[in-house]
């Protein structure tokens, strides 16, 4: 572990190096790519230089404690020593931690899909309900959401909602509600008072930059149309909405969010660009399937990951295990203790792996 810490610390001096060189400033991309890396390093040297300053320390108090020390003195240096150990301790385990590989999509924007799927008018209502989950939790992040195309069923729910979320890690965080989420509740159009079980799917795509993804405009084809509200009935005599089909893939992505045909161009080729991107990188990991459903909340979208139980105002994650009695506050958008329970087990799981 030490020999590949020595080796990151080096890394971070050729990368400050490399950043005050003027070739690499007048270039573009490579100051780019150097100063992401860097970034990327910064925790792992800090956290080291810190480990081998208390390591030093340690050895010191050690020494101390050879010579002839009054009791008093020597007192307070075992404590002294109990307190570095304890903390040094507590640093070697955070950077086991820190040199995980890390998923190079963490640090990424996302986009969000969520679907209503079975269970009809009950099912679109959830996925609304899934929709404000994850508006108020990235409000409480100091994440920007911004909604790219809704479709609407007119009493309050969606049949579909497409949104970003912006903000630095939102997909080392939001990546795990990737799947079917189940809700058990009674609908408010049920009147013998019977518990109904409804899904709604959640899709958490990476936002991908244009060098990531090579997308030909000849490749696209772009249909203008009137924007469209629940139902179908047209709000807007403009031909403000777009569709955008990417012919090689056959993916489509439409957005009538803005009024006006230019936003809503930009934010479709956002979308399309993030699924275009999350096809190719599905289909080149795929001969890595076993690996990648022991990853959590990176399977198969189609898998049960989470229930949403009403009458016990409970919420289970199924890939953990982990049961919480807070389904208000939960749909409030305070998934810190679910989210962060999914990234203590996807890091033990691939300290697991990298030990084995």
């Amino acid at each position: 572990m030490f020999d590949r810490l020595e080796s990151v610390e080096n890394r971070y001096e050729q990368l400050n190096e490399l950043l005050m060189d003027p070739a690499v400033m007048n270039d573009t991309d490579k100051l780019r790519d150097y100063s992401k890396e860097q970034s990327g390093l910064q925790e792992t040297v800090e956290a080291y230089r810190q480990y081998k300053d208390i390591k030093s320390q340690v050895e010191d108090t050690k020494e101390m404690l050879r010579d002839h020390l009054d009791d008093e003195m020597r007192e307070m240096a075992k404590m002294e020593l109990d307190e570095l150990e304890t903390e040094l301790g507590e640093l070697e385990e955070k950077l086991r931690v820190l040199l995980i590989p890390k998923d190079p999509n963490d640090d990424k924007n996302v986009i969000v899909e969520v679907r209503g799927a079975a269970g009809g008018d009950e099912a679109a209502l959830f996925a609304g309900d899934l929709y404000r989950m994850y508006h108020r939790y990235a409000e409480s992040q100091g994440w920007k959401t911004d909604v790219i195309e809704a479709s609407e069923t007119g009493i309050g729910g969606y049949k579909e909602i497409v949104f970003t979320i912006n903000g630095t890690g939102a997909y080392s965080k939001m990546k795990f509600e990737n799947g079917a989420h189940r809700v058990q509740r009674v609908p408010a159009t049920e009147s013998g008072g019977r518990i109904h079980t409804s899904t709604a799917t959640v899709a958490v795509l990476p936002e991908a930059e244009d060098v990531e993804v090579d997308i030909s405009e000849k490749d696209i084809r772009v249909d203008r149309f009137a924007s469209s509200g629940p139902g179908g009935q047209s709000v807007n005599t403009t031909m403000s909405a777009v569709r955008l089909t990417h012919e090689p893939t056959g993916i489509v992505v439409s957005c009538q969010d803005e009024k006006s045909q230019i936003k809503n161009k930009e934010k479709a080729m956002k979308v399309l660009r993030a699924r275009i991107y999350d096809k190719y990188q599905r289909e080149a990991q795929a001969e890595y399937d076993e690996n990648r459903k022991s990853a959590v909340g990176t399977g198969d979208r189609s898998e049960r990951i989470r229930t949403y139980n009403f009458p016990q105002s409970r919420v289970t994650d199924h890939r953990i295990g982990l049961t919480i009695q807070k389904l208000d506050q939960i749909l409030e958008g305070k998934l810190d203790e679910i989210i962060e329970a999914l990234i203590v087990e996807e890091q033990s799981r691939m300290m697991e792996n990298a030990q084995a």
